[in-house]
């Protein structure tokens, strides 16, 4: 990669950005696994914590948000498979569907980051942990709909990859 297409690669919402909160909030929730879905809502709460009674969030509160989760889908799956190229996110399949897993390097490589932001990240992922870890897939789901739109909760496109529900 040149110097000149190097500065032409966008760093917020990368998926290199969106990889390291994918990473943060599957770390902080090891052992749980998590459909695509699921790491897309977390995607946006992990920065929208004050949406759901959390600390403050992390990024602006641009209204309207709505649609955002539907951006936000094929980012996260990019993100996924970045963060497995790198060895530090696991991805298993079986008859349920796809979901996701920290791989045994992710604590240490997430220990190596120390910026402000990165530290914030990782402690708004442990309240997320904290606060969801005990919640069904549904009540996480209702949670969502709830706070962010059932609209963008809900919307999937059929067969959409990673994703086990019909």
């Amino acid at each position: 990669m040149s110097a000149e297409e190097a500065t032409q690669v966008p760093l917020y919402n990368s998926p290199l950005e969106t990889g390291l909160r994918a990473l943060a909030v599957l770390d902080a929730f090891y052992p749980r696994q998590f459909e695509l879905t699921e790491l897309t809502w977390f995607d946006h709460l992990v920065v929208h914590t004050a949406d759901v009674g959390g600390p403050p969030s992390l990024h602006p509160d641009l209204s309207p948000r709505t649609g955002e989760l539907l951006v936000r889908r094929r980012l996260v799956e990019e993100s996924l498979n970045l963060m497995r190229q790198a060895e530090l996110v696991e991805m298993l399949a079986d008859g349920n569907g796809i979901r996701y897993l920290s791989s045994d390097e992710a604590p240490a490589f997430l220990e190596m980051l120390q910026a402000p932001y990165s530290v914030a990240l990782k402690n708004r992922a442990q309240w997320l942990s904290n606060h969801f870890g005990a919640m069904s897939r549904d009540e996480i789901e209702a949670v969502v709909k709830e706070r962010v739109g059932r609209w963008t909760a809900e919307f999937q496109l059929p067969g959409q990859p990673g994703d086990s529900r019909p």
